[in-house]
C-alpha cells in the first residue's frame, strides 16, 4: 500500500503499489546517489558532508520521484537519511 495525495488535495488515500517495481526503482535511485555522495565526502574541507536527507514520493506504478526542497513544504513524501 502507498500514501498518495490527490492532485493538490490535502487528503491522502491508500492505494496498492506493486512491491517489485518499487523495490527495483528505490534500489536504482540509491545506487545512482552513491557516486555524488562519495564525491562530496572526498572533498572534505571545512564543511564535510556527514549526513544527507532526501525526500521522495512513490507513484502508483512503484516509481520513485525525488522532491526538491521548494516542493517539500507542500508535498508529502518519504525521507531517507544517509549518515556517514
Amino acid at each position: 500500500m502507498g500514501l498518495f495525495g490527490g492532485g493538490g488535495s490535502t487528503e491522502s488515500t491508500l492505494r496498492n503499489v506493486p512491491l517489485g517495481p518499487l523495490r527495483n526503482n528505490l534500489a536504482e535511485a540509491v545506487d545512482a546517489l552513491q557516486l555524488p555522495f562519495a564525491e562530496a565526502v572526498a572533498r572534505g574541507g571545512p564543511l564535510p558532508l556527514r549526513e544527507a536527507h532526501l525526500s521522495f514520493q512513490v507513484t502508483a506504478s512503484g516509481g520513485v520521484q525525488f522532491i526538491g526542497s521548494a516542493q517539500a513544504q507542500s508535498t508529502r513524501g518519504i525521507v531517507l537519511v544517509f549518515k556517514q
